[in-house]
C-alpha cells in the first residue's frame, strides 16, 4: 500500500467526496467491511446488496453506523438515497452497476458464478472491482482481467487475504532481486479432505461462520485456491499435484521447503505451498535465495540464518479489514493489489471425497462431493481436469471413486453458470487448451 494513502483519504474526508462502495454480500466478511469502512476516512459503503436485505441491517447495526439504511429497487433511488447522505439497501446487484454513485464495487459473496455476475456487471458500467471472490479468479480471472482492461477499470484480488499479503513479500523480495524458492502460507485449520458440514456446524456456530465456509478451509479447498491465485499472479507454480503441505515450523521452513538435494522436499525451486504446522498460520512468507557470501554474512548477523535459504514473514494478514484499501487504492489511483498475469501457470482442480454414482450433481465447494487440488495448468490440461469453479451444479456422467479427478470426461458442467460460459471463453482465448 502507498504510504500516500493515508493521506489522500484524510483529504477525500475535508472535501466531503468519499470514495462510494457497492458491497455485494453482507455476510461475515461483508459485515466486517461494513465496520472497518465506518472507522476509516474518506470511504465509505454507499449502497449493500444481499439477497436478504436484513443481513444489511444487521451489518450496519454490528458496524454502529448510525447513517439510515433505505430499501433501493432502482438506479435512480440508489442515487437519491446516496446524495442525501444514507446507505442504499438492494437485493439485486444490478442496481448498484447502473448506479452513478458508486465507484467501486466489492463482490464478497465466495460463490463463483456470482463473482462472475458481478465482475462482469460491475465492468460493463466503468465500476472497478475488487474481488474477494478467489474462487472465480482461479477460474477466470485472465479472462477479467481482459475485460477490465478493455473497459479501463481496474480488476483487482482483495488486500488481506492470504494471496495478496503473500504479494506483499513476494514484490519486496524481487526488488531485492532475490530468487524466490517458495511463496505460502500457514494453514489456519487443521487439514481433513473428507471433512462435510454436518461435523462442523456447532464449530461453525461458535465462530458465526457459515459451515460450509468452514469446512472449505478445513478439507483444504481454501489453501488451494489461495496458492493457486498467487501462482497464477507470480509465474510460481504447484511442485507436485496438492502440493507437499509439510509440517513446518516458523524456524524451520528454510530447511523444509527448499530443494531436495539441500535436505528440503522441492523438486524445484519457485513453488507456491502450505504448511500445517499450528506456530505458522496466520502468517504468510516467501523464501529466498541468497547465495553471495557477503550477503550471508549480513543476514547471519541480523539473526536470519546461516542461508542460503532465508524466511521472510508476514506475522498477519487482515482478511476483510484491509480490503477497503484495495477499494481505495483503485479509484484513487488506478492500481491493483493484486491480479493474474494473462497466462495463468496453475489450476485449481477438483477430487471426489466420495464415491459418487453417475447421475449425481454436484454440491458446492465446501460440503460432500469433492475438494480442490492444486496442479500446474500443463498437467490439469493433460489429465481434462474440471476446474474446480465450475463443479457445482455439475452431473457425473459415470462413476467416480473417491479420490479420483472430476474431469471433464465424467462430469458434465452446467452451461447456464455464466463462469461456465466465460471459462470456455477464456479457454479460447489462451488457446483452446
Amino acid at each position: 500500500m502507498t504510504g500516500k494513502l493515508a493521506e489522500d483519504l484524510a483529504a477525500r474526508e475535508k472535501a466531503d467526496k468519499p470514495v462510494r462502495v457497492g458491497l455485494v454480500g453482507c455476510g461475515e466478511m461483508g459485515t466486517d467491511i461494513v465496520t472497518q469502512v465506518t472507522r476509516m476516512p474518506g470511504i465509505r459503503v454507499a449502497a449493500a446488496v444481499d439477497v436478504d436485505p436484513a443481513r444489511v441491517r444487521a451489518a450496519v447495526r454490528i458496524a454502529e453506523l448510525d447513517t439510515p439504511v433505505v430499501d433501493c429497487a432502482s438506479a435512480d433511488r440508489v442515487d437519491a438515497v446516496i446524495d442525501q447522505g444514507s446507505m442504499a439497501c438492494c437485493d439485486d446487484f444490478g442496481t448498484i452497476f447502473e448506479a452513478e454513485n458508486i465507484d467501486v464495487v466489492i463482490d464478497a459473496t465466495g460463490v463463483p458464478d456470482i463473482g462472475a455476475q458481478v465482475a462482469i456487471g460491475a465492468m460493463e458500467h466503468g465500476k472497478h472491482i475488487v474481488m474477494m471472490n478467489v474462487e472465480a479468479d482461479v477460474t477466470i480471472g485472465p479472462y477479467l482481467l481482459s475485460r477490465a482492461q478493455q473497459a479501463g477499470v481496474v480488476y483487482t484480488l482483495g488486500a488481506g487475504d492470504e494471496p495478496s499479503s503473500t504479494m506483499e513479500l513476494i514484490h519486496f523480495v524481487r526488488s531485492l532481486g532475490a530468487p524466490i524458492v517458495a511463496a505460502g502460507k500457514g494453514k489456519n485449520n487443521p487439514l481433513d479432505p473428507t471433512a462435510v458440514p454436518a461435523d462442523y456446524e456447532e464449530e461453525a456456530a461458535r465462530r458465526n461462520m457459515n459451515p460450509r465456509m468452514l469446512v472449505e478451509f478445513i478439507d483444504g479447498s481454501k489453501a488451494m485456491i489461495e496458492m493457486v491465485a498467487i501462482a497464477n499472479a507470480t509465474g510460481l507454480v504447484p511442485d507436485v499435484p496438492g502440493m507437499h503441505g509439510p509440517n513446518a515450523s516458523r524456524d524451520t521452513l528454510q530447511d523444509v521447503l527448499c530443494p531436495r538435494e539441500d535436505g528440503g522436499v522441492l523438486y524445484r525451486k519457485g513453488v507456491v505451498d502450505y504448511t500445517v504446522s499450528p506456530d505458522v498460520a496466520p502468517a504468510v512468507f516467501v523464501i529466498a535465495e541468497m547465495s553471495h557470501p557477503r550477503l550471508r554474512e549480513r543476514m547471519h548477523d541480523l539473526k536470519l540464518g546461516p542461508g542460503p535459504y532465508y524466511t521472510f514473514i508476514r506475522p498477519y494478514h487482515l482478511t476483510s479489514l484491509e480490503v477497503p484499501l484495495s477499494a481505495a487504492e483503485a479509484v484513487l489511483y488506478g492500481s491493483a493489489t493484486m491480479h493474474p498475469l494473462p497466462v495463468p501457470t496453475s489450476e485449481v482442480t477438483a477430487l471426489a471425497k466420495r464415491d459418487l454414482p453417475a447421475g449425481t450433481r454436484l454440491d458446492a465447494i465446501g460440503e460432500s462431493c469433492y475438494h480442490g487440488w492444486a496442479d500446474t495448468r500443463e498437467d490439469a490440461v493433460a489429465k481434462r481436469a474440471l476446474p474446480l469453479g465450475l463443479a457445482y451444479n455439475a452431473v457425473t456422467t459415470r462413476d467416480i471413486a473417491a479420490g479420483e479427478y472430476l474431469t471433464y470426461d465424467n462430469c458434465t458442467p452446467d452451461d447456464s453458470q455464466l463462469i461456465v460460459r466465460l471459462r470456455r471463453e477464456q479457454d479460447r482465448m489462451l488457446g483452446g487448451a
